[in-house]
């Protein structure tokens, strides 16, 4: 049983510093185009962190390379597992993300096998529903599960083709 079967859609790192990370990647890797989102706050109705309601607030970032998408988060304010993530590790990889059709069944697969699904969440007023699952057995500290709604898919086309 598998607990996500679509599609690896991102990569991201958390980051103290996003606009330096633009840079980096830009100037490094030939990523441009970054769509930042400064300020998107979770409250406490909208996401839990270890099962309790959150209240956080991070600046987001994304661009492509091909047709994966890269997302830089940096933590504003609140706790989260981007602050978590920075205080146990420092900056760096956080976490790839699959695309699923059914968050509440992924999420119910994941736990059924007996992994931690330490936040979740929507943004957006449901643009995305999104789980993190623990995946520090796979080398990576978490595996996003994220199911889209049409806007959200509009919204990465033109961030991905910005004419």
């Amino acid at each position: 049983m598998t607990i996500a079967s679509g599609p690896v859609i991102q990569v991201c790192w958390v980051v103290e510093d996003i606009e330096a990370a633009e840079t980096f990647h830009s100037q490094h890797f030939g990523v441009g185009a970054w769509f930042r989102l400064p300020d998107i706050r979770f409250g406490p109705d909208e996401v839990t962190l270890h099962g309790d309601p959150a209240d956080f607030t991070v600046h987001v970032s994304m661009a492509y390379a091909g047709d994966l998408q890269l997302e830089l988060i940096q933590p504003v304010s609140g706790e989260s597992i981007y602050t978590e993530h920075l205080a146990r590790s420092g900056p760096g990889l956080h976490h790839i993300c699959f695309e699923t059709d059914d968050l509440d069944a992924a999420v119910d697969r994941a736990r059924a096998a007996g992994l931690d699904v330490p936040q979740q969440g929507v943004m957006g007023g449901g643009l995305m529903s999104f789980a993190y699952v623990d995946g520090a057995r796979w080398g990576v500290p978490y595996v996003e599960l994220a199911q889209l709604s049409d806007g959200i898919r509009d919204l990465y086309a033109a961030i991905k083709d910005p004419r």
